[in-house]
């Protein structure tokens, strides 16, 4: 019995002496939730081998049982490296889970699987709740969500426009695009607005990201995806969540390929008419074609008479026209713009953002509700799309 004790006395110091989180550099954050996956990303400042234990909702201690684990592995092999993105497979829909986060310092791996391991650094599991998130349901009767768009690094406005997410109230987040100026490195855009998204919701808020013309500029562009992946591997994709299907476009550039900005790198034209392939499938899937509500999320708006503009309205409007689309939401121009339907050109209002207010959107069995708030939290329009307008 004495001797029973003195190893739990060790066990429970060991665990209290782990360096928990300090080597963790950045998240974790939700990407890529559907209604039966959902991948973590974070990263650490020394190469680890990192998985994420997941738990169901409930107030049982996380240590009850052995909890299930998910690495992330590539051709058979668990991933060593800095950068994090492992997948949850096998939930359940619109089901809440609890989860942490481990990684393992590889300090040295020679010969053929001799490896020396160092620290285990985790999520914060021994003196607070585990995190949370709740998975997709395209049955669910109504949902909220919140979409943001051009803060270039202005945390200041990012937090005060976000003071409204919670986990439990907000189904799911969306960044419209130019978050940051350009993509220098990992820490300009973690710091530019990512760090203090995931200390304000996501870690337990899902963030859906259109990516912007800005995103695209910067030697680190070509890693964006790396760190805000799809369920598709791709920048364009779609989800359903509740009564909405959301459809998100990558509207690319702004000026034409030939650029001297882009210096001999873009090809944004032939990328665009890719996207259009896939949206001529992606209008006659099930999922667009039972929902109550079909929103557009692209960056560039299809307003004005530079090169991704007219791209935009070319390509995209008239597959999207008389489609049963309830709402196209912008942003790029950095003011608000309301434009109503134009039977020749769009049938369905497009909405632009500023770059300094918010949209929060309702939506149930009834209508769509889109308000716009700013910094100061003052409502200044709202919108509602009656179901039976779609």
């Amino acid at each position: 019995m004495k001797m029973n004790r003195f190893k739990l006395c060790l066990t429970i110091l060991w665990l209290v002496s782990l360096p928990v989180f300090a080597g963790i550099t950045h998240g974790p954050y939700l990407q890529a939730v559907g209604e039966n996956e959902a991948t973590i990303v974070w990263t650490t400042e020394t190469p680890c081998v990192s998985w994420v234990e997941v738990a169901p909702a409930g107030d049982e201690s996380f240590y009850a049982v052995e909890r299930p684990q998910f690495y992330q592995t590539r051709d058979g092999n668990r991933v060593i490296g800095k950068l994090h993105k492992i997948t949850l497979t096998g939930l359940a829909k619109g089901t809440e889970y609890r989860y942490r986060i481990f990684s393992k310092e590889v300090l040295k791996y020679h010969g053929q699987h001799n490896v020396l391991y160092g620290n285990v650094f985790s999520s914060k599991v021994y003196n607070r709740n585990p995190l949370r998130f709740t998975t997709l349901d395209r049955e669910k009767k109504n949902i909220s969500f919140v979409m943001l768009n051009d803060i270039h690094g202005r945390v200041d406005d990012l937090k005060a426009l976000c003071n409204r997410v919670r986990y439990g109230k907000t189904d799911l987040m969306i960044f419209n695009g130019d978050m940051v100026d350009h993509m220098v490195d990992e820490t300009n855009f973690f710091a530019g607005f990512m760090d203090e998204s995931v200390n304000m919701f996501a870690g337990e808020v899902p963030v859906f990201y259109a990516r912007g013309n800005h995103e695209t500029r910067g030697a680190f562009n070509m890693s964006f995806s790396d760190y805000f992946p799809s369920h598709t591997g791709k920048l364009y994709y779609s989800f359903r969540q509740g009564p909405v299907h959301f459809i998100v476009l990558d509207s690319g550039e702004d000026k034409p390929d030939s650029d001297i900005e882009y210096s001999g790198l873009a090809q944004f034209d032939a990328y665009r008419s890719e996207q259009c392939e896939w949206l001529k499938k992606d209008l006659q899937s099930e999922s667009f074609r039972t929902a109550l509500y079909r929103v557009v999320i692209v960056h560039i708006p299809p307003f004005g008479d530079w090169h991704g503009t007219i791209e935009v309205r070319e390509k995209f409007l008239p597959m999207l026209n008389q489609a049963g689309i309830t709402a196209m939401l912008c942003g790029h121009l950095h003011r608000y713009i309301y434009l109503e339907p134009d039977r020749l050109t769009y049938d369905y209002p497009i909405l632009i953002n500023a770059h300094n207010t918010s949209l929060e959107i309702h939506a149930d069995a009834d209508k769509m509700t889109v308000k716009r708030y700013d910094t100061s939290g003052k409502e200044l329009h709202s919108y509602i799309y009656p179901k039976e307008n779609r």
